[in-house]
């Protein structure tokens, strides 16, 4: 029975991010972010200005905080309780990495939330394929 539970969970889990995903990205071209050039600013000191926000899987890049998968209520409670105290105009980079942008159950509730609190300087990491293809394979900084 418990096996069932977690197989139809995991099936809705897996559902309903992919049809959530067919709506209009919330986010303008503007607000992508190259990771290139997030790394550079990484690299060049220039980092400690942003808040740089995981909301998926993992905090991979160097002094990225971890919100956890923003999918998951209780992580979206998490990533509220991070920015009640954050100035609203405040850069915030957000990024997951688990897969493209079209299949992410993280990214557009994410962001969504976080322009909902008002928050004017968001950006989104354009992290096209993954983390591992387009920021690890890259040898960009990482959280050691």
């Amino acid at each position: 029975m418990k096996y069932l539970v977690f197989l139809l969970t995991l099936m809705f889990a897996i559902k309903g991010p992919l049809k959530a995903q067919s709506a209009a990205n919330p986010w303008t071209e503007k607000q992508l972010m190259a990771p290139g050039a997030l790394a550079e600013r990484i690299t060049k000191g220039q980092g400690n200005n942003v808040m740089i926000l995981a909301v998926g899987p993992d905090a991979v890049i160097k002094g990225s905080v971890n919100a956890g998968p923003a999918h998951e209520a209780a992580h979206l409670d998490q990533l509220k309780n991070l920015l009640k105290t954050t100035p609203k105009n405040k850069e915030i980079i957000i990024y997951c990495g688990c897969c493209p942008f079209d299949r992410c159950p993280n990214i557009r509730p994410a962001f969504k939330t976080i322009t909902d609190m008002g928050f004017k300087n968001v950006r989104l990491l354009n992290l096209e394929k993954n983390i591992k293809t387009n920021w690890l394979d890259k040898n960009y900084p990482t959280n050691d």
